[in-house]
């Protein structure tokens, strides 16, 4: 565990620090062109005797004075004077001197000094919100933030190691100057930034950074109170519907015990490429709230005869506007607004997501056909999507970007421009009017620029089909914020789950990545980011892996039996053939048991298994499927992972296939065949149980890798073929099969497809 690892680091940073005066005291002469990048320096050593040092004297006095954590009497003093990898945004003694007169101003303290605190509770509260919100801790020196870094990201994405305290931080910057804030409010200083020490980066900042401990349960109260134009009405429909005690949650405090006890422990090593299996620090809760503005509803409302300003809109007048548009038809009308059968609970809780969604995780890019995102950033390709679970009545919302939304959006251009939920375009994507025999050729899978017509189950505008924009600049004060333990975002339309969005939902392939599944994964920075990770021990310099325990239900949606050995792993540089690039990786004699998102209307659907069997240590399980989890039929025989379409890969030996391919090249060679060619080879796979892996994602760095329909290891599996209700909640299990436990039973996504899709002769499915 990191705390007390530090711990062990201390002794060795005694050593490193008399080193380095030893160094120090054998040179006869300095070099003065290092002094500014302070290479002689620890950071501690060089905010104490640096000559910008009288600086620094109120924080330094507190960096002895706080301990790293609860778990230790050691102080961040010692820890900023070890070796390591910290990015220090040191706060210059009047950055604290102000923060002390506006806790004054706030009735906190009695004076604005350090004499002013009535208890010592509070003082100490206040020494660890200056000093651990200041400090970034990484694992190696590559995670250091340089100025570099800091400049390049986009405004208000964050980064993605957390600080001490374990909150994201952020930056921003005004238009044609240098001068860049980190939470919007605390400026790094023009000159002392970007100090390269020994041990890290020390940037000075001229306001203490202090992030709100605000929930989104307490703002939506503040809206309220305040009367501010913004959020207010949703405020009201959220509290009406009585979600407030569910939005005021933070974390699970019964994990937060038995991990400092040490009553949970870490997995043991995986294996020798994976490293070890550090359990999660924390289980936080998160939430995102998609919100129409207070504007939005004194327009909405007026033109359908209600005439009230903002302030005045009570739930009831959504309700009632709610039934006048004959939305929800199927729900309860009354005033139990607490109700999940409810009309109104049931428009807002579509709403909301548990998955708190910074402005960079709304969607993520990273592999799809024609990206790669450590070189082609920002330079969109095909769409992008993110299909969750809503609060309440369980129901999909999609989350969608591509080149062509983005560079529609009038507002931005960065990584946030043209965000939609339930976007649903024409994509060229070599079927229906975009086949061979079309005067349309393109099969680049982009958007054509038209969409499908709402028919009659239109019930919100024409263009439905186009989605509901999600506004990050807007004109009042309905601006996106980001909370404790929430993110709240405005948008430009109405976002109902009407009869056309559940049709367009269950009309396409629905892919969902693993990690999108579980908002445990989000909600506390375990699913892979773009850049430096959190969990990457020192023992696994080439990625990070995050074990989850059998003793408690980390993830809330996966049950485990005794002996499996539950590992996520992020793939960062190992370009794996996986979509997005990381997986969940079980061994052992694993049986364990998830719940499934759940469909968009009742119907016959496949789900399917997203396989890279290019490994010899696969695995082989039993799929169980049903509605009951302690009662799940058997779907046919056991599933096995070492199958390719060219070499079945054992442990101890490769076999070839039975497949009919002699051959890598051979099996690329289907993509040069007709569609109808095509078609009649995955014909033959389906009636197998098999499909080749989609045209959508690339199998290795950079753009000019294959594709995954190119991969012979690359294949999908027809698990469950069955009626679906999307009322009811489905399971599946997997079960290990095997004697070794040394095999993995490798996880990648999840596809949930409806016979009008695979089974189309109009429209056949496609390959991408």
């Amino acid at each position: 565990m990191k705390d007390f690892a530090r711990i062990h680091l201390l002794t060795a940073g005694i050593l490193f620090a008399g080193l380095v005066g030893f160094m120090a005291s054998c040179t006869e002469e300095i070099n003065t062109e290092d002094r500014f990048t302070a290479t002689d320096y620890t950071i501690m050593s060089y905010l104490e005797y640096s000559n910008d040092a009288p600086n620094y004297t109120e924080y330094v006095s507190l960096l002895y004075q706080v301990p790293i954590s609860e778990q230790s009497h050691s102080t961040v003093a010692q820890l900023l004077s070890t070796r390591g990898a910290y990015t220090c945004f040191a706060p210059n003694n009047k950055a604290i001197y102000d923060y002390l007169d506006s806790l004054y101003k706030k009735g906190i303290i009695t004076e604005p000094t350090w004499d002013g605190f009535r208890s010592e509770a509070t003082l100490d509260s206040v020494r660890k919100v200056i000093v651990y919100n200041s400090v970034l801790d990484g694992s190696n020196i590559d995670m250091v933030l340089e100025m570099g870094d800091i400049v390049s990201q986009n405004d208000e994405d964050e980064f993605t190691l957390p600080n001490l305290n374990d909150r994201k931080l952020y930056k921003t910057h005004i238009d044609q100057t240098d001068s860049i804030f980190i939470n919007g409010v605390s400026l790094i200083d023009l000159k002392n930034r970007d100090v390269k020490t020994l041990n890290g980066r020390v940037h000075e900042v001229h306001s203490v950074i202090a992030p709100s401990n605000d929930t989104m349960a307490d703002v939506l109260r503040q809206y309220i109170a305040e009367n501010v134009k913004g959020f207010i009405v949703m405020a009201k429909l959220i509290l009406a519907c009585g979600l407030d005690d569910t939005l005021s949650k933070t974390q699970d405090d019964v994990w937060e015990k038995l991990y400092k006890t040490g009553a949970v422990k870490d997995l043991p090593k995986h294996s020798d490429g994976m490293g070890t299996g550090p359990i999660p620090d924390h289980r936080k809760y998160g939430f995102t709230i998609f919100a129409e503005p207070d504007a939005f509803w004194e327009q909405t409302l007026a033109d359908a005869g209600i005439h009230k300003t903002y302030s005045q809109i009570e739930a009831a007048d959504i309700k009632n506007f709610l039934m006048q548009k004959q939305l929800y038809p199927n729900a309860r009308q009354d005033n139990d607004f607490t109700n999940e059968e409810n009309i109104l609970n049931q428009f807002v809780t579509y709403h909301v997501l548990p998955f708190k969604l910074a402005p960079e995780r709304l969607v993520l890019h990273h592999n799809e056909n024609g990206y790669y995102w450590e070189s082609t950033e920002g330079k969109y390709s095909v769409p992008v999507f993110e299909y969750y679970t809503t609060m309440g009545k369980r129901r999909l919302l999609k989350i969608y970007q591509s080149k062509e939304s983005a560079d529609e959006d009038p507002e931005l251009h960065d990584g946030n421009a043209g965000i939609y939920l339930n976007r649903f375009p024409i994509l060229r994507n070599g079927r229906g009017m975009f086949s061979d025999e079309s005067v349309y050729t393109n099969n680049d899978y982009h958007e054509s620029g038209l969409f499908k017509e709402p028919g009659s189950a239109a019930t919100l505008y024409p263009d439905e089909n186009r989605g509901v924009r999600v506004r990050f600049q807007a004109e009042d004060a309905a601006k996106h914020q980001k909370l404790l333990n929430s993110c709240i975002y405005p948008i430009e339309r109405l976002l109902v789950y009407t009869e056309n969005v559940q049709n367009r939902l269950a009309g396409e392939r629905i892919r969902i990545n693993m990690a999108a599944m579980f908002p445990e994964m989000t909600n506390n920075d375990l699913r892979r980011p773009r850049g430096k990770y959190k969990f990457s021990p020192a023992d696994h310099p080439y990625g990070g892996t995050v074990g989850f325990p059998v003793e408690y239900p980390y993830l809330a949606d996966v049950t485990m039996r005794e002996g499996t050995g539950f590992y996520y792993l992020s793939g960062i540089n190992y370009n794996w053939f996986n979509y997005q690039g990381d997986e969940f990786n079980i061994i052992g004699k694993y049986e364990f048991t998830m719940k499934l998102p759940p469909v968009p209307k009742r119907g016959h659907y496949e789900i399917r298994f997203g396989v890279s069997s290019n490994s010899n240590l696969r695995s082989m399980c039993q799929v169980y499927f049903g509605s009951d989890p302690n009662y799940l039929p058997a779907q046919d025989i056991p599933m096995d992972l070492r199958i390719g379409f060219l070499r079945h890969r054992f442990k101890n030996s490769t076999q070839t296939s039975t497949f009919g391919y002699t051959n890598d090249a051979d099996y690329e060679a289907d993509t040069k065949l007709s569609t109808e060619e095509q078609d009649e080879i995955n014909k033959a796979l389906r009636a197998r149980g098999f499909m080749k892996g989609p045209k959508y994602y690339h199998c290795g760095k950079g753009t000019s890798a294959p594709l995954a329909n190119t991969r012979e290891a690359v294949s999908r599996r027809i698990m469950v073929s069955e009626d679906l209700d999307p009322d009811k909640e489905y399971y599946i299990r997997f079960k290990n099969v095997l004697d070794d436990e040394s095999l993995q039973f490798f996880m990648d996504y999840f596809e949930f497809v409806s016979k009008d899709v695979y089974d189309n002769p109009v429209e056949p499915e496609d390959v991408w």
